[in-house]
């Protein structure tokens, strides 16, 4: 009888235990005046929050991811959020663990995919250009390729006439340190050169994954080379939901900080900094088409400022393109940008606004984000994501 009873004791705590309700949070999600696309939204997560997957349940049928970034820290991508739109979303525990970021090293080349389909490679380690190039070409510590939602190739490597260009990278052009001029860019000169040091990849996870890396800028105008500049690069692919117009998104964030206790100067010139290398399809001046966010084109958009620009052009004859996005937060944004007028080269230049420097014990932090897509640009749908980046909703986190 005792038996009996305390199994059934044991069955009634167990049922009201399984009753008891966990507790629940809410996040809500303000908009601003105008639409925003692709919008990357940390989250500070409560304690009590059991281990595993969580989500987000929400308005229009939606179930998004939450990753976790730390022990009370976790991150969301919001595909679109209209205009003025405040949306309130449950959080929730649960559900099958799915990762479809994922980075993966080999052969000295970290892999992204956003469900087993390409998005971008970077080459972690020294690449030697082609046969019967001068070996002093010799170059790692870039992206390339990037791809289309379609799987086609916009950038370029080792092009014929500027062999110096990589995909996305980053040196500068006209500089002077301790007296010397040496040029970083123009590696071919042999005065400066950018070299990979280390390259570790980010877990696997639903909403993104990447990879952080460190490159070095030697100087080379004294027959040894001399350390002047550390460089962290950290790349993030995230996992935007398929829709209408698919598109790929990632984040690039550089950080530069000088080694010794001497500023790297920066004399006013029209190109330096990150750069882009599109498809030798695009080039010759009638190649490349670009677009930026004032209206301007190749005709009239070199040294004008913009928040983004498209670059793109016909690969076997389909159109594809990137949109560049600069972050406000970046020093002299909107920044200026070198617009090349007959190759498909790219770049934010904020020396062209004059000189500046890399001053030491203050690194310079330099933002964008890419958008790359299968199609014509879409001009509104760029300034979407473009708020997404620049203006993401306010988060609320409540019980």
């Amino acid at each position: 009888m005792c038996t009996r009873l305390c199994l059934i004791g044991a069955c009634l705590g167990f049922f009201l235990a399984a009753c008891e309700q966990a507790p629940s949070y809410t996040v809500t999600l303000e908009a601003g005046a105008e639409e925003v696309r692709g919008a990357v939204v940390p989250l500070e997560l409560p304690d009590g929050l059991p281990d595993g997957p969580l989500y987000l349940e929400g308005p229009e049928d939606q179930r998004l991811p939450v990753q976790r970034t730390g022990a009370s820290r976790g991150m969301v991508l919001i595909d679109r959020l209209p205009a003025g739109a405040t949306w309130t979303f449950t959080l929730n525990a649960g559900g099958e663990e799915r990762n479809p970021v994922q980075q993966r090293m080999q052969d000295g080349i970290i892999r992204l995919t956003v469900g087993q389909r390409p998005v971008l490679h970077y080459q972690a380690e020294p690449k030697a250009p082609p046969a019967g190039v001068d070996s002093i070409y010799t170059r790692g510590g870039y992206i390339h390729p990037v791809y289309t939602p379609s799987g086609v190739i916009v950038t370029d490597d080792f092009p014929h006439n500027h062999l110096h260009h990589h995909g996305i990278w980053a040196a500068w052009t006209r500089t002077r340190y301790d007296g010397r001029e040496p040029d970083f860019w123009n590696m071919g000169d042999g005065t400066g050169t950018v070299v990979p040091v280390s390259a570790e990849g980010f877990a696997d996870g639903p909403v993104f994954s990447g990879f952080e890396a460190r490159h070095r800028y030697l100087d080379l105008t004294t027959g040894e080379p001399v350390p002047v500049l550390d460089e962290t690069w950290e790349v993030r692919v995230y996992n935007v939901r398929p829709s209408a117009r698919p598109v790929w998104l990632f984040d690039l964030i550089v950080t530069q900080t000088m080694i010794g206790d001497l500023p790297l100067e920066l004399p006013e010139y029209r190109y330096g900094g990150v750069g882009f290398r599109g498809h030798g399809q695009w080039d010759g001046p009638d190649g490349a088409v670009f677009l930026t966010s004032e209206g301007r084109d190749r005709s009239d958009g070199h040294a004008t400022r913009a928040r983004w620009c498209h670059i793109g052009g016909l690969v076997d004859g389909a159109p594809a393109g990137v949109s560049i996005m600069d972050h406000p937060g970046n020093v002299r944004a909107p920044q200026p940008m070198r617009i090349h007028p007959t190759e498909p080269f790219f770049n934010y230049a904020p020396s062209q606004l004059g000189d500046w420097a890399i001053e030491p014990g203050e690194p310079l932090v330099l933002r964008y984000r890419y958008l790359v897509y299968d199609g014509e640009p879409d001009a509104a749908l760029i300034d979407a994501y473009w708020r997404g980046f620049a203006n993401p909703p306010i988060v609320h986190v409540s019980p």
